[in-house]
């Protein structure tokens, strides 16, 4: 088993110092999906949710989540992110949410992908919660990463 980067050889937690890794363009998906009833559903869709559009409101969410990961993952870098898109789409039985994220840095993007599928699915259960407190956010997870020394990965 490959040693963790962000534990040192004393077994404590520390920030990767990247300061030698070269500068590339990363990006990374991220994907969830927030099973809802047809009735639920169809009130997301309608934009007549009690709080508004829900999935402009759970896209703009997860966009800004995105930007602040490194003040909610303790051991994240800041990063200057270059693009982040976030959709929300109708899917059989909810809502999936798809987010990429790209930046020309010394470190990856998936933290930032992951963390703004993950706020924008809870956004989604906010404005809805009202209709159905049994919504299931599921399947969050990283789909695919380009660029780094670990190169390109994808899960399919």
């Amino acid at each position: 088993m490959s040693r963790l980067t962000h534990i040192d050889e004393t077994g404590r937690a520390h920030m990767v110092d990247v300061s030698d890794k070269a500068v590339t363009t990363r990006e990374a998906v991220a994907e969830g999906f927030v099973r809802m009833t047809p009735e639920t559903l169809a009130l997301a869709l309608s934009g007549d949710a009690k709080k508004g559009d829900v999935r402009a409101t759970a896209e703009i969410a997860g966009i800004m989540a995105a930007k602040r990961t490194s003040e909610l993952i303790p051991l994240c870098h800041p990063l200057m992110l270059s693009k982040v898109e976030v959709r929300v789409a109708e899917a059989e039985g909810g809502l999936s949410v798809t987010a990429r994220v790209r930046t020309s840095g010394q470190t990856g993007v998936e933290m930032e992908a992951l963390t703004a599928v993950s706020i924008a699915c809870l956004t989604i259960y906010d404005m809805l919660k009202a209709a159905e407190k049994g919504m299931v956010i599921e399947a969050v997870r990283l789909t695919a990463k380009s660029g780094g020394a670990s190169g390109d990965w994808s899960a399919a």
